[in-house]
């Protein structure tokens, strides 16, 4: 279920947030669905406990999950929540430059619209309990 590629660029607990919220959002864990303690997680992935401690503390701060006391970390609903607009900004400026970049590398802006199209048909498939890849 969970994935650590040891040779990405990206940090261990920077792929455990992703495979959670990939996880998420394909419906694999579903709203209140219990995740694997930080124990429990860290000996599968073999990684420090403090790693996965971080990762779901910051799955929390984003709201993807919630903690109860003594019980573990659960699935939070998503559903009408309102998006933390620091980061939507920070992400669109993030989608800005990878379009600079497609249009300096010599992309048109049909093919681009395209793609970007692609894609979200393919996220809409993905909410509607299609094909998850």
């Amino acid at each position: 279920m969970f994935q650590i590629d040891l040779k990405s660029r990206d940090s261990i607990y920077e792929q455990v947030i992703e495979n959670v919220k990939r996880l998420v959002f394909t419906g694999i864990l579903k709203t209140d669905a219990k995740l694997p303690s930080v124990r429990e997680l860290s000996r599968t992935l073999t990684v420090n406990p403090n790693t996965v401690q971080k990762a779901y503390r910051e799955l929390e701060r984003q709201g993807v999950i919630y903690t109860v006391a003594g019980r573990g970390c659960f699935v939070a609903d998503s559903q009408g929540q309102e998006p933390d607009r620091e980061r939507v900004t920070a992400m669109f400026e993030d989608m800005k430059r990878l379009i600079e970049e497609l249009l300096f590398m010599g992309m048109d802006r049909d093919g681009i619209r395209n793609e970007v199209e692609r894609i979200l048909e393919s996220c809409e498939e993905r909410e509607e309990g299609g094909d998850p890849a």
